[in-house]
């Protein structure tokens, strides 16, 4: 009894470890990356801003309302560029420690999810970045009543533009949620056709709350919503499919 209990704790304060390596690793990648973008921080925030100066009123500009906002904005943005290059090898090391616990055909599976998470991830903020930001700031400065200056200050910029990032990429990440649905049983891919009218509506005021009160920047996060919500039924329909057939086989 003794024994059991000891191999358990050892095996428990491994797995501890080996957490706390991995866990190691991703800090340290992110942290190198960061330090590597130190030195170009000024320059990823003029990229950055880019959307809003080309739209801006001849002779407007940006400006830094906080005393220290011209040091800390932009490293506050090299930071999360940081964090979004290196994130492949933090999703490595927590699949390096998930792994192991995982079945072959689960690898499998979980392999291009996790892949194609990411490359959608990355995906809808470039989609945010080259098509819906000109957009939306393109209806934002044409609306100012006359006489008023738009001159938006730095840090709140930064942070009105990664709230679009992070919304754009998490909304892009529907086909993954949609196969993990049908593949974990929780629902079936006829369920989801029946929900369809439900996910429109729902893409809608999520895009309507989410975006600016402009119709063109909702439906330029409603559309691929619901483009997306469809592939993922057909991705989950053909991968169910090849479940029941591999499942068939070995019976």
């Amino acid at each position: 009894m003794g024994s059991a209990e000891t191999d358990t704790e050892q095996s428990l304060i491994g797995h501890l470890v080996e957490l706390r390596a991995r866990l190691l690793r991703a800090v340290l990648a992110v942290l190198a990356v960061f330090i590597c973008l130190i030195p170009v921080a000024n320059r990823i925030y003029t990229v950055l801003a880019e959307p809003l100066r080309a739209k801006l009123p001849e002779g407007a500009q940006m400006v830094a309302i906080d005393v220290a906002s011209p040091f800390f904005t932009p490293i506050k943005l090299a930071f999360f560029v940081a964090l979004m290059l290196a994130m492949p090898v933090v999703l490595y090391q927590l699949w390096a420690f998930v792994a192991p616990g995982l079945y072959k055909h689960e690898q499998k599976l979980a392999r291009p999810l996790l892949a194609s998470s990411v490359l959608l991830f990355y995906t809808g903020c470039a989609f945010a970045y080259f098509l819906v930001l000109p957009v939306v700031f393109g209806f934002l400065t044409g609306i100012a009543p006359e006489g008023v200056a738009v001159m938006t200050d730095i840090s709140r910029y930064l942070d009105f533009v990664l709230v679009l990032f992070l919304a754009f990429g998490f909304s892009f990440e529907v086909p993954v949620a949609v196969v993990i649905l049908v593949l974990l049983g929780w629902v079936s891919v006829e369920q989801l056709r029946e929900a369809r009218s439900y996910v429109i509506v729902g893409a809608f005021v999520i895009a309507a709350i989410i975006t600016p009160p402009d119709v063109i920047s909702q439906l330029m996060l409603a559309i691929p919503m619901c483009i997306l919500y469809e592939v993922g039924l057909v991705v989950a329909r053909t991968l169910s499919r090849r479940q029941t057939e591999t499942s068939a086989t070995s019976d």
